[in-house]
């Protein structure tokens, strides 16, 4: 089976801990690109981040191991998956502006 036939999934992270003011969404979207998911990441009110991510299985378990980690000045307490549907047209992974 070849990239192109290996079936798209999506997931819906929320990250929390100290994961605002130190870089967090640049540090996904960096990560988002190297792998090659689609998608985008923002700041919600809460404190936590936010990312929707398309991709192969394997791709998103990638990105999940690299959110639990975080960048180097982040303290990641917790990563929340929950399965989303497909989003038609989603292509690039971007930055988006807090909710």
């Amino acid at each position: 089976m070849s990239v192109s036939e290996k079936p798209i999934q999506v997931r819906r992270y929320v990250v929390r801990g100290r994961v605002q003011g130190v870089g967090f969404r640049w540090f996904v979207e960096r990560e988002a690109h190297i792998l090659g998911i689609a998608g985008w990441v923002r700041n919600n009110h809460d404190g936590s981040v936010e990312v929707l991510a398309q991709g192969t299985r394997d791709q998103l378990s990638g990105l999940h191991s690299r959110l639990r980690e975080g960048p180097r000045a982040a303290r990641v307490d917790t990563v929340e998956v929950s399965e989303e549907n497909p989003v038609a047209g989603l292509s690039s992974f971007r930055i988006e502006g807090a909710w």
